[in-house]
């Protein structure tokens, strides 16, 4: 049962009608698969990457089984980082924006406490948050489960590796036992060979319904290369050569170890590249504000860990470049997959030294392909390249009342930048970023520093690597 009609499915017609305006007609293969029986009331474990469609498949069984007149949390998604859990709950919200006052609401570690207390005596419907912090919540007793009707672990293989464990326990004891629960994990327990997974769903879930959908590229949208190194030396003189060959305005770099994430992007800075380091020993301001640069196209490369990169919603993705061969092989395909979605082209690139000829042989046998190394390609401009955009950052926030309106208002009205100047505009608790392109950055910064927001003058400064 795939690629069927939304329309298929018991859904209510305010929900049917929203994802129509949304430009959702057909199922992914995972929301086909997991759908109806989640709509049926029963327990999934699904097998979903980023990408799939599986926050919007859990996100229509949460919607479609809720009572808006109840206002208690009837619906709790875990995940393992904040950043998944935002592109979560901004998922959710678009999904129930034709439905009358549904509340979801953000508990994450990594913001203030205090704001939090005051919005959950507020109420909300559906809670998206880490497990970390919501342990904390229902502990302090701001965040009570009593009345849940669904929980949902997004993610849940990367929440085990992460240590999340004896919370993830502690929340579900604090759940009714005749709740739903679905979960969603880049690896089945089958895979596992101990523990792990299997352990956690024995006594959480009852009867689970399993989903595996196998995860496909189109050939038609990725063009796929492997490129000859000579030896380890020369690995990042090859990288180099593919970004100013291809010359992405996005791209991922791949690399396995967190030191060697750090180590290519301040090489790549160093050569005059715009590049920023993704990893796990970064703090949550710097990770924040590394994603913004990316995602707002004022920075070309993101190097990052798998771990890292793992359950970020990356759009328009240009190209992918393996600095080395995955060490699992089938993290490889999920790393090829980040390019070439809904559509687009793209490109991936993996380097491959002799040393490394045995893997890419093991990795043909897993794709049922012969993979072939080809020379690397010369390059015509020697220049690096530099992002179209430039991100300004004002020192304040949603606590002052800022919204994207305001800051895009301020920077197009008289005297200053044209709207298609402008890109992403991002307002935090306490400040915001606004994307402008680079040759407009200085007449951008003067124009906000001299006009007022909401009455005051905020401080504004220009956001580098």
């Amino acid at each position: 049962m795939s690629d069927v009609s939304f329309s298929s499915l018991a859904l209510p017609a305010t929900l049917l009608t929203n994802l129509e305006s949304l430009g959702y007609h057909q199922m992914t293969p995972v929301q086909a698969q997991s759908l109806p029986p989640m709509l049926a009331g029963r327990d999934v474990l699904a097998q979903a990457k980023t990408g799939s469609g599986k926050t919007a498949a859990f996100g229509l069984a949460l919607l479609a089984e809720l009572r808006v007149e109840v206002f208690s949390v009837q619906g709790l998604v875990l995940c393992p980082t904040r950043e998944l859990a935002d592109q979560v709950a901004e998922e959710l919200r678009r999904l129930a924006r034709a439905m009358a006052n549904v509340k979801v609401l953000t508990l994450c570690g990594g913001a203030p406490f205090g704001p939090q207390l005051g919005s959950l005596e507020h109420g909300a419907h559906i809670v998206v948050g880490t497990p970390g912090r919501i342990e904390e919540h229902l502990r302090k007793g701001s965040l009570t489960l009593g009345s849940l009707s669904t929980l949902v672990l997004d993610e849940a293989d990367r929440m085990l590796d992460m240590g999340f464990q004896a919370s993830l326990d502690a929340i579900i004891a604090e759940t009714p036992a005749d709740r739903q629960t679905l979960l969603f994990s880049a690896t089945f327990p089958d895979e596992q060979e101990s523990g792990g997974l299997a352990a956690m769903t024995r006594g959480v879930m009852i009867d689970p319904v399993s989903v595996k959908v196998a995860e496909v590229h189109d050939a038609t949208t990725i063009d796929q290369h492997f490129y000859e190194v000579p030896s380890e030396d020369a690995r990042f003189d090859a990288l180099k050569q593919l970004l100013l060959v291809n010359r992405p305005t996005t791209s991922v770099v791949f690399c396995n170890t967190k030191r060697e994430t750090q180590a290519v992007a301040d090489s790549l800075v160093d050569a005059g590249f715009s590049a920023v380091a993704l990893h796990g020993d970064l703090e949550q301001k710097d990770r924040d504000r590394i994603l913004i640069l990316f995602a707002n196209q004022s920075a070309s490369i993101l190097v990052a860990t798998d771990v890292a990169a793992r359950g970020l919603d990356i759009a328009q993705l240009d190209a992918v470049f393996n600095y080395q061969i995955a060490r699992e092989l089938e993290v490889h395909v999920h790393r090829v997959g980040r390019t070439g979605r809904a559509g687009a082209s793209g490109i991936a690139c993996t380097l491959v030294t002799p040393q490394e000829t045995y893997r890419l042989g093991r990795l043909a046998e897993l794709l049922s392909e012969q993979l072939t190394t080809e020379a690397l390609p010369k390059a015509t401009q020697t220049a690096p390249f530099e992002p179209p955009m430039a991100t300004l950052q004002l020192a304040g926030g949603k606590k002052d009342k800022l919204r994207p309106g305001d800051i895009l208002g301020a920077l197009t009205s008289e005297g200053g930048l044209r709207g298609d100047q402008v890109g992403k505009i991002k307002v935090l608790a306490r400040s915001a970023y606004v994307a402008v392109e680079r040759s407009a950055v200085q007449k951008a910064q003067a124009k906000l520093e001299r006009d007022k927001l909401k009455g005051r003058a905020f401080r504004v400064r220009r956001i580098r690597y």
